[in-house]
């Protein structure tokens, strides 16, 4: 089994923050009417990708109706429409949509995680919960031997990436940088690239594009070359 493999093992049977816990299954219990005829996976929701990866996409947890339903990060909901189809634009992805564990996608040196493994309520983890679970991220980074950018999909990923890197000695730059959509900064061995959420609220007002979303993951991409 790779350490890939046993992560994700580790992540799925998680049960360490009570209110992530009671959250997400309540949510599975309960669901929404639109998917009213659909089985939950409700549980905590492991990254996704090629364990070749050069770059890695980072966000802030997974959705209630989206990868708590899923199975799969950014899966099912309108952040992942939005972001699947940008990777497979920029030749990162089989395919330009992700819906279900079993559709077929792949992704081509690129691994998907989060900060936080369960849907949290009103998507705000608490510090405590993020601290609990950054361990999961912080042993993908290392597993990925390959990976050289990692992209922090809003704030929340940006300063949870920081942290991560921190742990295994990679200390975070001084003056600490700053997140921004295509703000960059060196951490350790690594490029980190802030790109603003590809949440609905960013992308119904334009305060993310297409386009925008398309060159922090070519410049992402062209880092590792």
């Amino acid at each position: 089994m790779s350490e890939l493999d046993e992560i994700h093992d580790d992540v799925v049977v998680c049960r360490a923050c009570p209110r992530l816990v009671a959250w997400r299954e309540q949510v599975a219990r309960e669901k929404v009417a639109r998917f009213a005829d659909q089985t939950y996976w409700g549980r905590p929701v492991p990254g996704f990708g090629d364990p070749t990866a050069t770059v890695c996409i980072v966000g802030l947890a997974p959705a209630a109706h989206g990868g708590n339903r899923t199975g799969r990060i950014f899966t099912g909901d309108r952040s992942g429409d939005f972001l699947y189809a940008s990777m497979y634009r920029c030749g990162l992805a089989n395919q330009p949509t992700s819906v279900a564990l079993d559709d077929g996608l792949q992704l081509h040196g690129a691994y998907v995680a989060a900060v936080n493994r369960c849907a949290p309520p009103g998507n705000k983890p608490t510090p405590e919960e993020r601290d609990r679970c950054l361990p999961y991220l912080e042993r993908e980074i290392a597993a990925l031997t390959e990976l050289r950018s990692i992209v922090a999909l809003g704030a929340f990923a940006w300063d949870g990436i920081l942290r991560a890197l921190a742990t295994p000695g990679h200390a975070t730059p001084r003056p600490k940088p700053r997140f921004g959509h295509g703000a960059e900064a060196m951490v350790g061995p690594y490029r980190l690239v802030g790109c603003f959420h590809p949440s609905q609220q960013n992308t119904f007002t334009g305060r993310l594009t297409p386009g925008m979303l398309d060159d922090v993951l070519r410049a992402a991409t062209d880092l590792t070359r």
